[in-house]
Parts: C-alpha cells; structure tokens; sequence
C-alpha cells in the first residue's frame, strides 16, 4: 500500500488577547496566527488491521502519551464511521517541542484532517469539520488551512493571503509551559484590539504594536524567559520579540536572512543548553 507524507507546520501567535471568561471557563481570546517552516514530518497508509497506529518518533517524540490529538481525532471519526472502517498507520517525527507554544499536536491533529479531507477520504461539510476539531482542542481548526488567520474573540476567524514575509529565531529553554496552569493565572483582561480593517492588521507595523497577554504571567513564574525576551530585544536590527502561545518558545523576528543568523549566532553563544532554530513565516 501507498505511504503518503504530509508537513505538519508549527503556528506562531503573533499577537494574543485575553478578552475575558466564557461560560464554558475558558478564556475569550483574540489572535494573530502565522506558520513558520518547522514542521513534524507525518506518514500515513492504509492498513488491514482491526485498528489503527499511531507511532512517534524523534527528538521531541518522548512522553507523548497514548491518549493525544491524532488518536482522539481517529476516534471521533471512527465513532461516525467517517472513515469507513478504514484503518491507518501514522507515524509522526516530531521536530516541534511539545510545551513550547507552537501548537505542534494540535496542528498534528489539523494536518491529518486536512489530508483526509483532501484526499476524498471523509466528506464533510464546514459546521461537521468544526465540531470535531473542536472537540479536541481550541486551536486545532487553526491548522485546517495554511494561512495567517485572524482569530476574533467571537470564534470567527479570518483567513489572509497575505504573506508577512519575516525571518525568525526562536529560542526554548529546556522547560515547557502548561497553558492550563497560565490561563488559570490571568486576573486581568485586554480590551479587543483586533477590529480594525483586516488586510491592514497583518502589516508590520501594526503587529509591533501589538502583544501577547500571556506574558505578563509566564513572565512573573518564569522570570528567566524575561531575561531571554531583553536580550533577544537587543540583537541587531531585530524588529520585535514575542512569546508565542503560553509559551516557553519566544520569537525573534527580523526582515531579512542575515540579520536573523547574526542574532541566531549571539544567542546560541549566550544560551548554549537551550534550543534554538532559524525558521521564517510561510
């Protein structure tokens, strides 16, 4: 049988707002979301077993339990027979670090669906998609298209052409963060900053102006990310620094190749044990 291979990309939030509570006691958010090229590496095919396999592999694949987004999307679709009692193999080399902010399981979850969708193997309408997506997590209909997307604190989300065209470092020291524990943390809101016309909110200068709610409170338990962010904000011709998500990976972002590798050199020297890659937006 035929083994397809899918890129399964990591998101970056660019902006993040916390609005408020919602009766269900999540939070009410508003937020910038762009890809950047580091992504999983995912396989799947067809197989004749009475179920499916779920594999991960590579230098983030440990303690990923066996409970996570792609089986509970596999289940969700097995539960409506949406995949017609076919069964897969997947197997998923994971290159994004779990706890870091930048979605990886969930945009798993995301890629995998769109395969399927794509690939004539369930049929779905809009409001189906939606359902299951989120029934696994809040931020996995993020994934479904490749695209900067503008998520309004209602749930509705923008989907933009427009490329930001921005060179990134980003650095994670060896710890995640639980964005349960952070959300729980919040005791102050943001007043909606994302309801000025929508082509102009992914221009640059817009964006700098903006910020991440989150770090105020990963911030004040982690002050060594802090420290990460003043320097990162010290590199040359660095245009603006933000964690993404509930962090702990913060992102450096630059106009062109060069000047993210000089900063990429200095950091690498400074912070020597933590991780940190190259990327840029897609």
């Amino acid at each position: 049988m035929s083994i397809s291979k899918i890129k399964s990309y990591a998101k970056i939030n660019l902006s993040l707002g916390v609005l408020g509570k919602l009766n269900s006691k999540l939070h009410r958010i508003e937020s910038l979301v762009s890809f950047i090229d580091l992504h999983d590496e995912i396989s799947i095919k067809n197989i004749n077993k009475e179920k499916h396999e779920v594999v991960f592999y590579g230098e983030f694949s440990k303690n990923i339990p066996n409970e996570n987004t792609i089986s509970n999307l596999l289940k969700l679709l097995d539960k409506q027979n949406y995949l017609k009692n076919q069964k897969y193999l997947i197997k998923i080399k994971k290159n994004i670090p779990s706890e870091s902010g930048m979605g990886g399981g969930s945009m798993n979850a995301s890629s995998i669906m769109r395969y399927f969708i794509n690939k004539n193997k369930v049929f779905l309408n809009t409001g189906q998609i939606s359902k299951i997506v989120n029934k696994i997590g809040s931020d996995v209909i993020l994934g479904i298209e490749k695209k900067n997307s503008i998520l309004f604190s209602n749930g509705k989300l923008y989907r933009s052409k427009k490329k930001i065209g921005l060179y990134t470092i980003i650095i994670k020291p060896n710890f995640g963060c639980s964005a349960k524990k952070i959300y729980k943390n919040i005791r102050s809101f943001s007043k909606p900053a994302l309801n000025k016309n929508k082509n102009k909110l992914f221009s640059i200068d817009h964006i700098i102006g903006l910020k991440n709610d989150l770090e105020k409170v990963v911030f004040k338990k982690y002050p060594i990310l802090l420290n990460i962010k003043q320097k990162m904000l010290n590199l040359p011709k660095v245009k603006f620094v933000r964690m993404t998500g509930s962090g702990s990976s913060l992102v450096a972002y630059f106009n062109s190749k060069k000047a993210s590798l000089n900063g990429a050199k200095l950091l690498k020297r400074k912070y020597k044990n933590y991780w940190c890659i190259l990327s840029k937006t897609i």
